[in-house]
């Protein structure tokens, strides 16, 4: 008995709904709604209709979901009371309504209904659901199940009649027709007002007036396809300041090529949209007699039509806002980003593209490796250079700008491109060279290969990375040919070895002998002219003679600044002319660096020469111990004791230096120049060669005790060759002083058996006393003077001794910490038998 009587409710409930409906659409101060009038019973039967059809919502069946939206609606609204009511209203509806199987789609009709009114008063919206009669839980009709009402039959065709009485309702509503609402799209798609459908400055977009009348759903699809009207404003009016409003330096080749594809895919937008105009005018096809007829073309068809442009043109208009502010290859660049995409459709666009934007930077690069051409007139490509002197055209007149890099072209691959043009142009300009056309001419030949198994531009980096490599490999190979053939690197490098880094030992030897006494006087009164004419002397004396005389010539004199008080052994120095294009790698820094190198071998090879030189004086047999036999006993033992302190400090000086020079000329000299040969052979490119003659000057640096971690090793160093020298002077001191007591003790035995010879030896012993000497005192004096003058020079021996010491342990205790391992090696050569070591326990 409930559920018929439940039955009965069901049609008073949807008659309530229809006549609250119907009267909140009435203008203020009417009359109340007659439930009797022909307007409610059409509506009403239109209600029955609507609900009793087979339509079924895109929606999933979840009542649950439905309510937790409409609470969220009302709260975003701020009205949180309601939201609570509705909240309370819906649980006792689940809890009650037990025998309703299809809850939700109940609360999404009343829901649909409630966004409905609320859009059709949009300045006094009603209240949302709370104020709409929500069903009786025992109202519900069991025919539904799982949200859709079951129909079986059809007799009066209900679903015919629904149709007719929607479209009725639809003419109604709409102040526009369909065909005018096409026709003012199609405008709005070319950037053009039309009589419905205009462009809003405010929002920025073509719209509907608010003021027109049109439902809904209809003005939500115009407003989805006016969107390709604003992005094809945007599009033809990047093109149209970009090509009329900047000038061409402000735009570049890149910039316009992008212009002229977008140009293009808007001529196939362009024909697209005449098509469409066409297809407006053709009557639709008649669904049955009854229905009336039309233009073909509608706004659903139409957006079916505009789908695929709209994803161009989306791309498009971003497209044009990101590159709005680049240029060249980073325009390129931003572009290939979009190209990275899943869709087949989108990547076969972007790629169309970027094959016409990317047509001048690849001719850049064809010109570039082929000819060492960088015409860049808008500053657009990832090479840029500069005016620079010869020798630096390698090293500073090219290269990479990397904001100009595009992001398909990979770092590698863009030095190896570089560096190809740069080959030209050093051959060009530092070598006078032609021979390079041929290489090119030769890799043009194999490129036609290349094209053959594709094309040169956007996408085929394989073709592209094919020219690079082959038109570097071989003129690479012809520079290197140039360069060790022609201008003969290899003799060069070994000619600044055997000179400025004194390799060439008779040469060195003889040009010490020479100059030494001339570079003892001041450097101030010493003349480069003639050092220059002994350095000539050294070289025709020696086995350097026979050298190519381009190389000596190259070879001269080279005075540092000096100050006051400095020797000629202080500034004198050796210069190689590296001219075109050698002094490419024989900078002025790479000389300074050989500079600092010969200063310091220099050094070492005088204070060698100076310990051969004491050795000649020390000989034994410049000696003659008979002569000191009416010496006092005191002062032979003295003599005998200064004597031997002078040679065992000279050999252990000796040692030191023996050592520390084998270590410099052979551990250190060779071994790098071994090294640096290997390389030479292998270097496949300039920049090889480059950093192998780096590696060498740098090895040679290093373990030469001259680099930045050195400098207190090497200061330490230096201390000692300046006392090294010192010894030399007193040892030459202490054998002249000998020679002289020898002399007066042989001339003082024989001048009284031989009076003939007394007016020579008179003069001598004359000539003694003015220079102070003491061979012109008597025997007393001269045995006190020589007993004076040995006392002294044994106290500045042990002197020098006991600091050489000092120094020297000072030296060898700071190898064992020094990063460099040839340099532990020296530290085991200098204390092989771990004398220094036992010494001092802390090394």
């Amino acid at each position: 008995m409930d559920e018929e009587e439940d039955q009965q409710k069901l049609p008073d409930l949807v008659k309530e709904l229809v006549y609250r409906l119907l009267s909140q659409n009435l203008p203020p101060n009417s009359p109340p709604l007659n439930p009797n009038s022909p307007e409610f019973l059409d509506s009403l039967r239109y209600a029955h209709r609507i609900l009793s059809s087979r339509f079924t919502p895109s929606v999933a069946p979840d009542a649950a979901a439905i309510a937790d939206s409409i609470k969220r609606s009302l709260a975003a609204r701020g009205r949180s009371s309601d939201a609570l009511s509705f909240a309370d209203l819906f649980s006792k509806f689940a809890h009650k309504a037990q025998s309703v199987n299809n809850k939700w789609a109940v609360i999404h009709l009343l829901n649909k209904i409630s966004q409905d009114t609320h859009l059709h008063h949009f300045h006094h919206p009603p209240p949302l659901l709370p104020n709409l009669p929500l069903p009786h839980p025992t109202t519900a009709p069991k025919p539904y199940s799982n949200g859709a009402l079951l129909i079986s039959k059809d007799p009066d065709n209900r679903r015919d009649n629904a149709f007719r009485d929607f479209l009725a309702l639809l003419r109604e509503e709409t102040e526009v027709s369909e065909e005018a609402l096409v026709r003012d799209v199609l405008y709005a798609c070319q950037a053009v007002d039309g009589e419905f459908v205009k462009f809003d400055s405010r929002t920025n977009r073509y719209a509907i007036p608010d003021s027109v009348r049109v439902p809904r759903p209809t003005r939500s699809i115009v407003h989805g396809l006016c969107e390709l009207g604003f992005l094809f404003r945007k599009v033809s009016g990047y093109i149209s300041q970009s090509m009329d409003g900047f000038p061409a330096e402000d735009v570049g080749t890149v910039g316009q090529a992008f212009c002229s594809a977008l140009q293009d895919e808007l001529s196939e937008y362009y024909k697209l949209l005449a098509v469409l105009e066409a297809q407006s005018l053709n009557p639709i096809p008649l669904v049955s007699e009854s229905a009336a007829s039309g233009n073909y073309l509608s706004l659903r068809r139409l957006a079916v039509w505009l789908a695929e442009p709209m994803v161009k043109m989306r791309l498009m208009a971003d497209l044009v806002d990101k590159c709005r502010v680049l240029r060249g290859g980073a325009m390129a660049g931003a572009i290939h980003l979009h190209a990275q995409h899943g869709d087949p459709m989108v990547h076969e666009f972007m790629r169309r593209l970027l094959q016409r934007v990317c047509s001048s930077l690849f001719e850049m690069v064809r010109r570039w490796v082929l000819e060492g051409e960088l015409e860049d007139i808008f500053a657009e490509f990832f090479i840029v250079g500069q005016p620079v002197k010869a020798e630096s055209l390698w090293r500073e007149g090219y290269r990479l700008h990397d904001a100009m890099l595009p992001l398909f072209i990979p770092p590698s691959l863009a030095q190896r491109i570089l560096r190809t043009g740069k080959s030209i142009n050093f051959l060009r300009v530092c070598c006078e060279d032609r021979g390079w056309a041929d290489a090119a001419t030769e890799v043009v030949a194999d490129k036609g290969a290349a094209s053959r198994r594709g094309g040169f531009g956007y996408g085929e980096t394989d073709t592209l990375e094919f020219l690079v490599d082959d038109a570097a490999k071989r003129i690479d190979k012809h520079l290197l040919d140039v360069i060790f053939n022609g201008y003969k690197f290899r003799e060069h490098c070994l000619a600044i070895k055997r000179y400025l880094l004194l390799g060439q030992g008779d040469f060195v030897q003889y040009l010490m002998d020479i100059v030494g006494p001339e570079l003892s006087e001041p450097a101030n009164t010493i003349s480069s002219f003639k050092l220059s004419g002994l350095l000539e002397t050294a070289i025709r004396a020696s086995n350097a003679q026979y050298d190519d005389p381009d190389i000596l010539d190259r070879l001269r004199v080279k005075m540092m600044p000096h100050e006051s008080g400095d020797r000629g052994w202080d500034v004198f120095s050796l210069e190689y002319d590296a001219r075109v294009p050698l002094d490419t790698v024989f900078t002025e820094s790479v000389m300074a660096s050989y500079l600092k190198i010969f200063n310091f071998l220099w050094k070492l090879r005088r204070v060698e020469h100076a310990l051969t030189g004491a050795w000649k004086t020390m000989k034994p047999n410049c000696i003659t111990s008979n002569s000191f036999t009416r010496l006092q006993h005191a002062v032979k033992m003295q003599l005998v004791s200064t004597l031997r302190r002078c040679q065992v400090l000279w050999v252990e000086i000796n040692h030191f230096i023996s050592n520390l020079q084998y270590y410099i000329m052979f551990e250190v000299l060779e071994v790098s120049w071994s090294n640096f040969v290997s390389e030479m052979e292998v270097a496949k490119d300039l920049d090889d060669l480059l950093a192998a003659h780096e590696k060498y000057l740098h090895s040679i640096v290093e373990k030469s005790l001259l680099g930045e971690l050195s400098q207190s090793l090497s200061k330490s160093l230096f201390v000692i060759f300046d006392l090294i020298l010192r010894f030399r002077s007193r040892a030459d001191r202490l054998y002249e002083g000998i020679h002289e007591l020898q002399a007066r003790m042989t001339e003082s035995s024989s001048s009284s058996r031989d009076q003939n010879r007394s007016h020579s030896r008179k003069q001598l012993i004359d000539k003694s006393a003015e220079q102070g000497s003491w061979i012109a005192d008597g025997r007393k004096a001269l045995t006190q003077r020589a007993g004076e003058f040995l006392r002294n020079m044994g106290q500045d021996l042990d002197e020098i001794a006991k600091e050489y010491s000092s120094l020297q342990e000072e030296f060898i205790s700071q190898l064992p910490v020094q990063q460099h391992v040839d340099l532990k090696f020296l530290f085991f050569r200098l204390d092989f038998n771990e004398f220094y070591r036992r010494l001092c326990p802390s090394m």
